[in-house]
């Protein structure tokens, strides 16, 4: 897909074809369609990212607890998404260990009672020992400061993304 090609979309399929970016939220790319034309993916990415900005506390939220558990019952039934289907093999979170899965099971039902919402991590260049690790690490912050970290995290992946699906460089992290 070009930029020229995206851009002559309507919004309908404008909001099919950049859906899935933000997963499970297409209201992203809908919101994002009147913005256009667009000159870079750099500025699609900004767009889409400034709809989820804009949006406010609930919608936000609501992007927030759309993508699926890291390892989680999602990933064991094989109801992932492609694209986090993916993102996960490639950190090789498909590999725990028995004893992997149930530390990352733990941790991330204490995140979750913790905070509200599901652990959100860009794993792409990471392992599970770092995931492990910035999970646990991540259980001490306070509640607002980990939806705003929630938030540039899905802002990170939605970058990669975007860089996969018009083959354009991975950008530098956010």
């Amino acid at each position: 897909m070009t930029l020229d090609q995206l851009n002559s979309l309507d919004r309908e399929a404008f909001t099919r074809t950049l859906g899935a970016v933000f997963e499970h939220s297409p209201w992203v790319a809908e919101g994002a369609w009147p913005r256009q034309p667009y000159t870079s993916v750099e500025a699609l990415h900004a767009a889409m990212c400034e709809v989820v900005r804009q949006a406010g506390p609930a919608a936000q939220l609501a992007a927030i607890r759309a993508p699926p558990q890291r390892a989680g019952k999602a990933a064991v039934a094989g109801a992932l998404s492609a694209d986090s289907t993916r993102e996960q093999r490639g950190a090789g979170l498909d590999q725990c260990s028995p004893a992997e899965y149930l530390r990352l099971a733990e941790l991330n039902a204490g995140y979750e009672a913790r905070f509200g919402f599901p652990y959100i991590l860009a794993v792409r260049g990471d392992d599970r020992q770092g995931i492990l690790a910035n999970l646990a690490a991540r259980l001490s912050n306070a509640r607002q400061a980990e939806m705003a970290e929630a938030l540039r995290q899905i802002e990170r992946i939605t970058a990669l993304r975007l860089a996969d699906m018009m083959g354009t460089p991975v950008p530098a992290p956010l």
